[in-house]
């Protein structure tokens, strides 16, 4: 296989995972009406970081999956923190969609300029513009996911994100580690980028075993083993019951007025 082919089909793969990232969270957010334990400075980190995350991709000519990569971020990113506002704040449905609007074309407007100014800044053959870039969106992806790291310490449990989001963002990042490694040429800063934040959600998954998972299977385990221990005595029965009971409860219930007759 042709290695720019290769690399093209992991980037799009990779792509695909982070085009529908955030919709089993955006779906859980609008299910159950609010958005308690969800980062709302998170998904902003991230909207901003989809910023020099493409001016890098594309600057740098990476494949083309890549490129679109780095828009729909900022796209989804903006339209769960839009969720958090209206949930979380309770602002009005105009409001949040203003917000989201006016920023998604201010953080339009600053990609394309810097895109067009780093695209010059490679031809005089200056290399830290294109540094910075790498290291600012590592950095704000990995900012974003360290918040709920903040919010696990706090509150000693994984809440308010979709485990299901985290394996398709994680698969993401992934391929895309991959699709990089891939390329004509291995970019080093490309491999950081994704690898860091790869790295986070391999930890948001442990933290979930640990403070998740592992208690619902003990709880779980030792609820079992009381039902199998505990034989039901007979003041723990019902007052209807009886070994030898012949009519239901409800026709003791009937006959006992005619009794005390």
């Amino acid at each position: 296989m042709d290695i720019p082919i290769a690399a093209n089909i992991l980037g799009t793969t990779g792509a695909i995972c982070w085009s529908i990232q955030l919709l089993p969270q955006i779906f859980i957010n609008y299910r159950r009406h609010n958005t308690e334990g969800l980062q709302g400075s998170m998904m902003l980190l991230w909207a901003v970081a989809g910023v020099p995350l493409g001016v890098y991709n594309i600057v740098e000519e990476l494949n083309v999956a890549l490129r679109v990569q780095a828009q729909i971020l900022t796209f989804l990113s903006l339209v769960t923190w839009a969720q958090c506002l209206y949930y979380g704040k309770k602002y009005s449905i105009l409001k949040c969609a203003t917000a989201v609007i006016s920023l998604l074309m201010i953080l339009g407007g600053i990609e394309t300029g810097l895109i067009f100014a780093l695209r010059v800044a490679k031809d005089r053959n200056l290399e830290w513009p294109m540094i910075l870039m790498a290291v600012l969106s590592a950095c704000l992806l990995a900012a974003g996911v360290l918040r709920h790291y903040w919010d696990i310490y706090v509150h000693r449990t994984v809440r308010g994100i979709s485990f299901i989001f985290v394996g398709i963002d994680a698969a993401g990042d992934l391929f895309s580690l991959v699709s990089v490694v891939f390329e004509s040429r291995i970019d080093a800063l490309g491999m950081v980028i994704y690898g860091t934040e790869l790295v986070l959600w391999i930890g948001v998954f442990i933290c979930g075993f640990v403070f998740n998972f592992l208690p619902w299977m003990t709880e779980r385990s030792k609820k079992e083993s009381v039902e199998r221990e505990e034989p039901l005595s007979l003041h723990q029965m019902p007052s209807s019951t009886s070994v030898f009971r012949t009519a239901s409860g409800s026709d003791v219930v009937r006959r006992a007025p005619q009794q005390r007759s």
